[in-house]
């Protein structure tokens, strides 16, 4: 099966939004839909994920999945928005309440705030099979840059989240709670398993200068041309490549209020007693 593919690059924070479905008039997933936020004002916009149902409605496409490849740290999510437009089930990995207990804490949360992921309409298992309509899929557990990373697998198509940037430019860092450089290495080797001529969709692109943005590669390309993790570098090489560099790494711009909107599945906090909710910012605690 080769799906096809439309892709929404969100040039404020590096992000691309997948569509794949069968054909026009079936069903589709959406893949890592983005929440305009200006770290500013605190406001929140929707011209991103609109772009995506605008799209989504064009195409006449049936909305089953929005899939989350983890709780991202450089961008809102905006799955709530088109779920509440679109429909839908919004899925993550079952490695997200890990993620929920640790920045539950950092944050302080609200004591009703749950960590055993049910704020998710669906939390996958490794290998677990799954469909886009008459679509074969499989969810992939891809830890390292999270506990909670996800790779999704339509047919032909794989879409790899954070785990692999573009050849040119490498692969995620591995230094956020719960990240592991040893456990990255073995999970992209796990993606480059698979056949060489499997299409590879990464969530964001950073591209050097003089590049355009660029989110397809294939599973040939990055075995051949990968500067961080391509066929011949070891594991040990790649850890302390990717030690010594994470150590170099400032920390996301949106990472504080992207992670605890991304743990509750892109939901805002709870309104408090004047009807505003609030972001927290911890303070000598990052």
């Amino acid at each position: 099966m080769r799906p096809l593919v439309q892709s929404f690059f969100d040039p404020v924070t590096g992000t691309v939004t997948h569509v794949v479905y069968e054909k026009p008039g079936a069903a589709c997933a959406i893949v890592d839909p983005v929440l305009d936020y200006d770290p500013k004002s605190g406001r929140t916009a929707t011209g991103s994920a609109a772009r995506v149902a605008a799209f989504v409605r064009e195409q006449g496409l049936q909305v089953e999945w929005i899939l989350e490849t983890h709780a991202h740290a450089d961008h809102l999510s905006g799955a709530p928005w088109l779920r509440g437009e679109l429909g839908g089930r919004v899925a993550i990995g079952r490695g997200i309440t890990r993620v929920q207990d640790v920045f539950g804490r950092l944050f302080n949360l609200e004591p009703g705030f749950a960590t055993d992921g049910r704020q998710f309409d669906h939390l996958f298992a490794d290998g677990e099979a799954f469909r886009v309509g008459d679509l074969q899929a499989q969810a992939l557990a891809v830890p390292g840059h999270t506990p909670a990373c996800m790779a999704y697998r339509v047919g032909d198509a794989v879409f790899v989240g954070d785990t692999l940037f573009m050849p040119d430019v490498g692969t995620a860092r591995c230094d956020f709670p719960g990240g592991s450089a040893p456990q990255l290495y073995r999970s992209i080797r796990r993606l480059l398993e698979l056949p060489g001529d499997t299409r590879l969709f990464v969530c964001h692109d950073y591209p050097p200068v003089g590049r355009e943005p660029r989110w397809e590669s294939s599973v040939a390309q990055q075995r051949a041309g990968n500067i961080h993790v391509r066929d011949g570098v070891s594991e040990e090489e790649f850890v302390a490549m990717r030690t010594a560099r994470d150590a170099t790494l400032a920390m996301p711009t949106l990472i504080l209020p992207s992670v605890q909107v991304n743990i509750r599945a892109g939901a805002l906090p709870p309104r408090e007693a004047n009807g505003v909710a609030y972001l927290k910012i911890p303070i000598d605690a990052v």
